[in-house]
């Protein structure tokens, strides 16, 4: 799966999230994904990189349609 910068995604719970860039830590050089709710305060959250580009634990939500953790949406503007 490739990350989109400034792509909306829907995490398979539901809420959707802008990524707003990807960083790199210092000492250990592991990326993290920087993202932020588009929902309530709009918070701003990281992850590591491949957690958030990770499969859905199918054993543990079995009933969960989406593949990935967090999927691209294709919004289109309404503005043709």
């Amino acid at each position: 799966m490739e990350l989109k910068i400034k792509g909306v995604y829907k995490h398979f719970k539901g809420d959707y999230y802008l990524v707003e860039d990807v960083a790199t830590h210092s000492e250990t050089k592991e990326k993290y994904v920087v993202y932020r709710g588009l929902y309530g305060d709009n918070n701003l959250y990281i992850r590591p990189y491949e957690m958030f580009i990770s499969k859905v634990d199918k054993n543990k939500y079995p009933n969960v349609e989406q593949e990935y953790r967090f999927e691209l949406q294709n919004i289109e503007s309404k503005n043709k």
